[in-house]
């Protein structure tokens, strides 16, 4: 990414770094903060393309905006189906570029986000006992307390302690919320939607560009 995008990029309060390598983009630390790749197609050495499938096998899940003076359609194609999230063709205004890299980095953020979300819900479904878990998964399915208590050989009031106890460390408001993050965790399919007045179970850094 050259001085100008650099300096660009920067007049609007984004903090920018510039690599003159693939090979120094790769060895350099990446920032724990909202951030996206800037790549050109034809660099000194390393075709962008290239560069896009290392940060790919890296696991590295940077948006990629690819820029080029070429237009080349199929290699667009290409880059878009690794999972560019953009592609421009110089010369370009400045505000198209300042409006690809916010998005990229707004996508990334909302990413971050999910995945810490993710991260949580997981940390805390481990601090359930097996029988709580056993109840949150049952509830969740769509079976009814009565139904689980059957199942699992207990009576029905404990299993409404167990659940109980399930939501309260989950941090469950509802049992809706706890119904949605067993999807999310994917302990149990996707459950058909319940006629009306059923009742199943029983009633942030700053944003930064990096490019080369």
């Amino acid at each position: 990414m050259n001085d100008a995008l650099v300096n660009l990029l920067r007049s609007v309060g984004m903090r920018s770094r510039s690599f003159l390598t693939a090979e120094a983009f790769l060895a350099a630390p990446i920032d724990d903060s909202p951030s996206c790749v800037v790549l050109d197609v034809r660099l000194r050495v390393a075709n962008g393309l290239e560069v896009q499938r290392e940060i790919n096998q890296r696991g590295l899940c940077l948006p990629v905006i690819f820029i080029t003076g070429h237009g080349d359609i199929e290699m667009s194609v290409r880059a878009m189906k690794a999972g560019a999230v953009d592609f421009l063709t110089k010369p370009f205004r400045d505000q198209d570029f300042l409006d690809a890299v916010s998005a990229a980095i707004a996508m990334d953020r909302t990413k971050r986000q999910a995945l810490q979300c993710g991260d949580d819900l997981r940390a805390r479904y481990t601090t359930l006992s097996e029988r709580e878990r056993e109840v949150m998964i049952l509830a969740a399915s769509g079976l009814m307390n009565k139904q689980i208590a059957g199942k699992m050989g207990i009576s029905e009031v404990t299993i409404k302690i167990h659940r109980a106890r399930a939501m309260r460390k989950m941090a469950a408001r509802t049992f809706a919320d706890l119904v949605k993050m067993a999807l999310e965790l994917g302990l149990c399919p996707p459950r058909e939607t319940s006629p009306a007045g059923s009742r199943p179970g029983d009633g942030a850094a700053r944003p930064a560009a990096m490019g080369y």
